[in-house]
């Protein structure tokens, strides 16, 4: 099977195949091509009004006046009402383009997670295999030796229930790895049966280190804040646009009459049509408070999420660090010590030093601390996914100009690979 290690550049790969398949992609920028339709289509002036009517009086009347009655009547843009309407509408345009890259930027962190889970998994079951190979091996050689009258029953059934435990355990392993390809592709909206290469995870990655200049870029770009502040500007759209809605509305047209009997003109007028919005005047008023405590609550829900985000971004990079020291005490510590253990506990049992649990559980040791290590440096990329949403950056690798450590504290770390 083909072995992909997962880097940046493979995750922006999928992330642009998640980004054209991805139905709740597609759904937002949809409702982004609604909301600038709906831009384009407020109209200045407002479709014209026509009148056609008839009068029933005594004809001598009717001869006078005329009683064929026609006109047009068009309401007047102003006031700044189709202004505010246009400003209201682009505004909300403004808003889905900023809730549709969050929704992107979402997804693309979800993804990123998952590869990285899917490629935890890989780990895993590889290391189950192997350590089932082992056993195998030595289920082998135990009953050999039990036949010669070295080893004893009891381990000779204690290495068969390790060998039965692991099988088992390698197969639910698989099943977990199955479903995590099946999440992957979820996200790329492919048929859930579909292949996918056997993943490698990356090596270790450099240490992120919370500073102001992440804090601030941040505070700038993270995908949610800026809906947040889209949201802002819409709500100030709504307080002009109620505003405007207070202003009377002025039309105006023209009248003219026709006599019916010869058809010829007998007059004609112009007249300007006039609402009187005093009389909701408290009403108005009510709209334009609604619209104002609107902004204000959408104003307090930012400040306090730019609150929770330096909070988040201070807790990413102390669980960041976390991951990555863990990972290094695993790949520099314990995984050589566990090593030498197994070697030692291998000879003495050969050499009828030790006892059979020694080795197994030398053995378990080691696997267990591979296991550990791949899982921290999994752990680790996946808070890494998480901060690069919170900065709203593209990748990985741009999030690294960001976060590198200055070169006083990279110069404290010379164990560090």
């Amino acid at each position: 099977m083909e072995t992909t290690t997962v880097t940046p550049e493979y995750v922006n790969q999928l992330a642009e195949q998640m980004r054209t398949n991805h139905p709740a992609i597609k759904a937002a920028w949809a409702r982004t091509n609604a909301a600038a339709a709906n831009a384009a289509s407020i109209r200045t002036w407002d479709d014209p009004m026509v009148d056609l009517g008839g009068m029933a009086a005594e004809e001598m009347m009717r001869a006078e006046d005329g009683d064929i009655i026609y006109g047009v009547e068009q309401k007047l843009p102003l006031f700044g009402k189709p202004k505010a309407e246009r400003q209201m509408a682009r505004a909300e345009l403004a808003t889905e383009m900023a809730s549709a890259e969050y929704r992107t930027q979402l997804l693309r962190s979800e993804l990123a997670k998952a590869v990285f889970r899917a490629a935890f998994a890989d780990v895993v079951v590889e290391l189950g295999k192997e350590d089932l190979r082992w056993l195998e091996a030595m289920a082998q050689t135990m009953d050999s030796r039990y036949r010669s009258g070295q080893s004893t029953l009891v381990e000779t059934l204690q290495v068969q229930n390790e060998r039965a435990r692991r099988a088992t355990t390698l197969e639910n392993d698989i099943a977990r790895l199955s479903n995590q390809r099946v999440v992957l592709n979820r996200f790329l909206n492919r048929d859930l049966d579909a292949a996918w290469p056997k993943f490698r995870l990356p090596d270790l990655a450099a240490p992120v280190v919370f500073n102001q200049k992440l804090v601030e870029y941040a505070l700038r770009y993270e995908p949610r804040s800026e809906v947040k502040r889209r949201e802002i500007r819409q709500a100030e759209a709504g307080v002009e646009l109620a505003k405007r809605k207070s202003r009377p509305d002025l039309s105006a047209g023209v009248e003219a009459r026709n006599y019916s009997g010869d058809g010829e003109f007998r007059q004609g007028m112009f007249f300007l049509r006039m609402s009187l919005p005093w009389v909701n005047n408290s009403k108005y008023r009510h709209d334009i408070r609604r619209e104002e405590a609107r902004k204000q609550a959408t104003e307090m829900e930012l400040a306090d999420y730019e609150q929770d985000l330096r909070q988040e971004l201070h807790q990413l990079t102390v669980r960041i660090g976390s991951a990555r020291r863990e990972a290094l005490l695993y790949a520099n510590e314990i995984i050589p010590r566990s090593e030498s253990a197994l070697a030692s506990a291998r000879a003495g049992w050969e050499s009828g030093r030790n006892m059979f649990r020694d080795l197994i559980e030398a053995r378990r040791m080691l696997v267990e601390a591979r296991l550990m290590h791949a899982k921290a440096i999994a752990e680790q990329y996946e808070m890494l996914s998480e901060l690069v949403l919170c900065c709203g950056l593209g990748d990985l690798e741009a999030l690294q100009m960001l976060a590198a450590p200055p070169e006083t504290e990279s110069n404290t770390q010379p164990d560090e690979k």
